[in-house]
C-alpha cells in the first residue's frame, strides 16, 4: 500500500511523511550537490583506468593484480549499492550521503598516498563503500526533494547527463593528470571536490528524516555477497587473447565458483525478502512492470556502454597509435550530443510521453552501434568513429533520462533510496556482463583471425615467398590490426543487439504514459500487500 493514500494504515502515513523532505530554499544549490556527487562517482569508474599502466609500473603490480585496481572498487560499489540505498531510506539520506561521500573522499586521499599493492587495492575497495552510500542517496533525494513534472524532469535530466558525461570526463581528467601531474592525482583530485561537496550539503541538503523501520540483516549480508561475487565472477570471466590463442575463462574454478556462490546467495535473498516484514528490496518496488522495464534497461545499457568503450578505447590505441590524451579527446564530441538530448528528452517527457523517446532513443543509440560495427583498421576518425559516436550519444541521452524518471516513478517515499539502488545495480551488473560477453566474443574473433593470417603466412612461404625482415614486421602488425578491428566489431555488433533488447522492451514491456509523470501522487498499491503497511 502506498503511503499517503486512503488506504494506507497510520504507520505507513508516518514512515512516508517521514521521508519526504521539505521543499528546497535554494533548488539550484541542492542539483549542483546532487549532480556533483554523481560526477564524482561515475568519474571513477574510468579516471583511474588511463592510470593503469603509470601504476603497474610504480607499485609492481601483475597482470592479474592489476585487474583488482579496477574490479576492487566495482564490486564493493555494485554489492553495497541496495544496502546504501536502504540504509538512506531509514537513516535520513542527507546524513548517508554526506557520509559517504566522507568515506570516499578519505578513501582517494589513501589510495593517492598508497605505496603497495594491498593498501591501493584496500583503498579502491573504500571507494566503492563510499560511491555505494552516495549515490544510490543522491538519486532519492531528487525524487523526494523535486515534486514529480517539470521540476523533477529537469532535476533528473542533470543527474542523467552527469552520469554518461563523467565516464567522459573521467578519460579526459586522467588523461591530463597522468601526463602532466602523476597518477597518484587521480585519487588526490577527489579529495578537494568531495569535502567542499560534502560541507555544501550539510548547509543546502533538505533534512529527509529517519523511517521507522529496522535493517533487513539477513537480506543485507546475501545481497551485498550476491552481488558482489556476481561482478567478481563476471569481471574474470572473459576469454582473453594469447598469442593466437584465445583462452576462455568461463570453466575457472574461480569463475564457476563465485557465479554459482552468487546464485545460491541471490535465491536465498529472494526467500528471505518474501518471508521479511522489514525487506531490504520490498517487492511492491517491482510490481510496476514500467519500473521493472527501467531496470532491465539499466542493465541493458551498462552491457552495451561499458563494452563499447573498453574495446573502442583499446582500438585507437593499439590500431590508430592514440595517446591516451587525443584518445579522450576522440570522445569529446560525445558530450555534446548527449547533452543536447538530455535537455531535450527532459522537456519532451511531459509533450510527447516517456515511452516514444524510449523508442527513438534505443533505435538510434543501436543504429550508432551497428555504423560503429563497421569500423575497420583502414578507418579515420572522421569516417569511422565521429558519425557512430555522435549518434550513439544522440540515442542515449534520452535512454538515460528515462531510466531515472522510470525507476522512480510513482515509488513510496520511503523506498526511493532501494529504487535508486536498483537503478545503479543495473548499471554496474550491466557492465560486468558486458565486458564478459562482449569480451569473450571479441577476443574469439580476434584468435581466430590471427590463425587464419598465420596460417595464410605459412601457405606463402611454403609456395617460395620470403619477405625480408622489415616486410615480415608490417605483415604481422597488418594481420593484428586486422584482426583487432575484426573481433571488435563482432563485440560492437553484440552491443548493438544489447541495444535493440531495449527497443524490445520499450515497445512491448513499457506502459508508463505522460500523465505517470505529470506530478500526480504515487499510485496505490494492490490490496493485500502485508508489507505495504511498513515501508521501511
Amino acid at each position: 500500500m502506498t503511503a499517503g493514500t486512503p488506504h494506507a494504515g497510520p504507520a505507513a502515513r508516518q514512515a512516508g511523511a517521514a521521508s519526504t523532505a521539505q521543499p528546497p530554499r535554494r533548488p539550484g544549490l541542492v542539483l549542483a550537490v546532487i549532480a556533483t556527487t554523481q560526477l564524482m562517482v561515475v568519474l571513477d569508474l574510468t579516471i583511474v583506468v588511463v592510470a593503469l599502466p603509470h601504476i603497474q609500473a610504480a607499485l609492481g603490480f601483475s597482470g592479474t593484480n592489476l585487474e583488482w585496481v579496477v574490479n576492487a572498487y566495482a564490486v564493493a560499489f555494485g554489492g553495497l549499492l541496495l544496502l546504501g540505498g536502504r540504509a538512506g531510506d531509514l537513516l535520513g539520506r542527507r546524513r548517508i550521503l554526506i557520509a559517504g561521500l566522507l568515506v570516499f573522499s578519505l578513501a582517494s586521499l589513501l589510495g593517492g598516498l598508497a605505496t603497495g599493492q594491498a593498501w591501493l587495492i584496500a583503498a579502491r575497495a573504500a571507494q566503492g563503500a563510499g560511491a555505494a552510500m552516495a549515490a544510490p542517496t543522491a538519486l532519492s533525494l531528487i525524487a523526494v526533494t523535486f515534486p514529480e513534472g517539470r521540476p523533477r524532469n529537469r532535476a533528473i535530466g542533470v543527474y542523467s547527463a552527469m552520469a554518461i558525461v563523467g565516464i567522459v570526463a573521467g578519460l579526459i581528467a586522467g588523461g591530463l593528470l597522468v601526463t602532466y601531474l602523476s597518477w597518484r592525482w587521480v585519487f588526490f583530485v577527489n579529495v578537494p571536490i568531495g569535502l567542499a561537496v560534502a560541507a555544501v550539503a550539510a548547509r543546502v541538503l533538505p533534512e529527509t528524516g529517519r523511517s521507522t523501520g529496522r535493517f533487513d540483516l539477513p537480506g543485507a549480508l546475501t545481497a551485498t555477497a550476491g552481488v558482489a561475487l556476481l561482478v567478481y565472477g563476471l569481471s574474470n570471466a572473459a576469454t582473453t587473447l594469447d598469442g593466437v590463442v584465445a583462452t576462455s575463462h568461463w570453466g575457472d574454478t574461480k569463475v564457476v565458483a563465485s557465479l554459482a556462490a552468487a546464485a545460491v546467495l541471490l535465491i536465498a535473498f529472494v526467500v528471505i525478502e518474501a518471508r521479511s516484514s522489514h525487506p531490504l528490496l520490498p517487492f511492491r518496488v517491482l510490481r510496476s512492470r514500467d519500473r521493472s522495464g527501467a531496470y532491465l534497461i539499466s542493465l541493458c545499457v551498462g552491457t552495451a556502454l561499458v563494452g563499447m568503450f573498453f574495446f573502442l578505447t583499446l582500438f585507437v590505441q593499439e590500431v590508430w597509435g592514440y595517446s591516451a590524451l587525443r584518445t579522450a579527446a576522440a570522445y569529446l564530441p560525445f558530450v555534446p550530443a548527449v547533452l543536447a538530448t538530455t535537455a531535450a528528452a527532459q522537456q519532451g517527457v511531459s509533450r510527447i510521453g516517456p515511452r516514444p523517446l524510449l523508442i527513438a532513443g534505443s533505435a538510434v543509440a543501436a543504429g550508432g552501434m551497428f555504423w560503429l560495427s563497421r569500423l575497420t583498421e583502414h578507418s579515420t576518425y572522421a569516417n569511422g568513429m565521429l558519425g557512430p559516436e555522435l549518434l550513439l550519444g544522440l540515442g542515449l541521452g534520452p535512454l538515460f533520462v528515462l531510466i531515472f524518471l522510470v525507476g522512480l516513478t510513482k515509488v513510496n517515499p520511503g523506498d526511493t533510496g532501494v529504487a535508486s539502488g536498483l537503478v545503479n545495480v543495473g548499471q554496474q551488473v550491466g557492465g560486468a556482463i558486458g565486458l564478459a560477453i562482449i569480451g569473450t566474443v571479441a577476443w574469439t574473433a580476434v584468435a581466430s583471425s590471427l590463425r587464419s593470417a598465420q596460417a595464410a603466412a605459412a601457405a606463402a612461404a611454403k609456395a617460395g615467398a620470403h619477405p625480408s625482415a622489415a616486410q615480415a614486421a608490417a605483415v604481422q602488425a597488418q594481420a593484428y590490426h586486422h584482426a583487432l578491428a575484426t573481433g571488435f566489431s563482432r563485440g560492437y555488433l553484440v552491443s548493438a543487439g544489447v541495444l535493440v533488447l531495449i527497443l524490445i522492451i520499450a515497445l512491448f514491456m513499457m506502459r508508463v504514459s505522460r500523465a505517470d509523470l505529470s506530478g500526480a501522487g504515487p499510485a496505490p498499491e494492490p490490496a493485500g500487500d502485508a508489507s505495504a503497511a511498513n515501508l521501511a
